[in-house]
């Protein structure tokens, strides 16, 4: 029987399972030859060039940092890089590889901020439009000022409008309870259910400031997913399909899975105190109420490189145009002006450390990316961008270096120091080895 449970019901179950550890193969393959042989099941030249990531994959599975990992590279000239390592399903012994199945949580926003901007090029939604024109529900937004002495939440409308650039840049002034103690105390003290669950009585939920007046990282594109369904009158696993995954191959990406992919899906390993990692059973809700267009789909690595690829490409990938080279020029800069990103503060340690991917660095977002504006400390130039999903897997874009790379694990809390070592390592190996290809 196939259990499906949401973010609270798998950390009651993970403390029941056993520990187990995974060891595994690794594979790799790197090319920066366009005229290299490759398809989408297998790459067919390895590059020593790449081995110290090779031995970084290698030593985190033995070392229990990861039951298993992948990790990729590519530049405008094709893939350049391609490693896997351990199982990725310790039980059944099945190992990693790029076609494992992975959820993609927050990594979803890539995908629903390219649906937008096609929109966006083609005229049917323009970024300083007011959002409730297109839904109601938002036209009058309230903002939550804190809770009176009897605990009930206050709550005042909002002065300001919200338009579509604020949802799209975390600006809005809807948040996460995972990074705000007032929204996990909104969600406990009203019972609205926190976005994890695919329910519609998501999307009561309140403003934490002006819309405008600053970065926090929330729910907006979850509300960005919802505007590109009203606008195209299609489900954004319709429209994803047909307007991107269709023309970038992505075969194995979307929001409702099948049998075959489930059977193909990474174990979710939770870190436990002492370190190790505990297997623990976790999927995306299957019936939802709406597709979660800020963290509902999954994919492969495989599949995810053919996005990250389009964009190092300007909009293109395999002779296939998704986006106009200067939509994505603009999707690579500042759209927040003087506002900062800042550091998310944990309030559910369970779920996530604290996250500020550049500590003592200025960064902004895009349409909708992190930014850094200096150079980063693994070789990722000033102006590249970055995002993340909860379950600790990450990618890089670099458009002066015209270099992308991901690493994907399936584990819990968020920004675990140890895959982020490891993320470091794979950057760094990357870089280098491009200058030793």
């Amino acid at each position: 029987m196939t259990v499906q449970l949401t973010r609270r019901d798998l950390l009651k179950r993970a403390s029941g399972l056993l520990a187990i550890t995974a060891v595994g193969g690794l594979t790799s393959a790197a090319t920066e030859a366009a005229q290299v042989h490759q398809d989408r099941n297998r790459v067919l030249v390895r590059n020593p060039a790449f081995a110290t990531i090779d031995l970084s994959l290698r030593r985190a599975v033995d070392n229990g940092t990861v039951a298993g990992v992948v990790a990729m590279g590519a530049t405008q000239r094709g893939l350049i890089y391609e490693g896997a390592s351990g199982h990725a399903n310790p039980q059944t012994g099945a190992a990693m590889t790029p076609d494992t199945v992975f959820w993609l949580l927050s990594m979803t926003k890539a995908i629903t901020a390219t649906a937008c901007m096609q929109l966006i090029e083609q005229g049917r939604l323009r970024l300083d439009q007011p959002a409730g024109e297109i839904l109601p529900e938002l036209k009058s937004p309230q903002v939550l000022e804190g809770f009176d002495a009897s605990g009930q939440p206050k709550l005042r409308p909002a002065r300001n409008t919200i338009t579509v650039r604020h949802l799209l840049t975390h600006t809005s002034g809807f948040t996460y309870s995972i990074w705000s103690e007032n929204m996990s105390r909104y969600e406990k003290v009203t019972g609205m259910p926190d976005i994890g669950y695919s329910m519609n009585g998501a999307f009561k939920a309140p403003l934490e400031f002006e819309p405008g007046e600053r970065w926090q990282y929330g729910i907006g594109m979850d509300w960005v997913g919802k505007l590109v369904e009203a606008v195209t009158d299609q489900s954004l696993e319709v429209y994803f399909r047909e307007h991107i995954f269709t023309p970038l191959g992505m075969n194995n990406s979307g929001f409702l899975i099948s049998g075959a992919q489930k059977r193909r899906v990474a174990t979710m390993h939770n870190r436990q105190p002492d370190g190790s990692l505990k297997p623990a059973p976790f999927e995306i809700n299957q019936r939802p109420e709406f597709f979660m267009g800020g963290g509902g789909a999954f994919s492969t690595p495989r599949d995810y490189m053919a996005l990250l690829q389009m964009l190092v490409n300007g909009g293109t990938y395999r002779g296939e145009r998704v986006l106009r080279a200067d939509t994505v020029a603009t999707m690579f800069q500042n759209q927040i002006g003087d506002l900062q990103v800042t550091e998310m503060k944990t309030a559910q340690p369970a779920w996530s450390n604290s996250f500020d991917q550049f500590p003592g660095m200025p960064h902004k977002w895009g349409f909708s990316f992190d930014i850094n504006t200096q150079p980063g400390p693994h070789g990722r130039s000033a102006g590249s961008i970055s995002w993340a999903g909860l379950l600790n897997s990450y990618f890089w874009v670099d458009p002066v270096r015209k270099v992308a790379g991901t690493l994907f694990t399936q584990i819990l809390p968020f920004y675990d120091a140890r895959v982020v070592d490891l993320y470091g390592q794979f950057e760094q190996g990357l870089y280098h080895g491009l200058q030793h290809a």
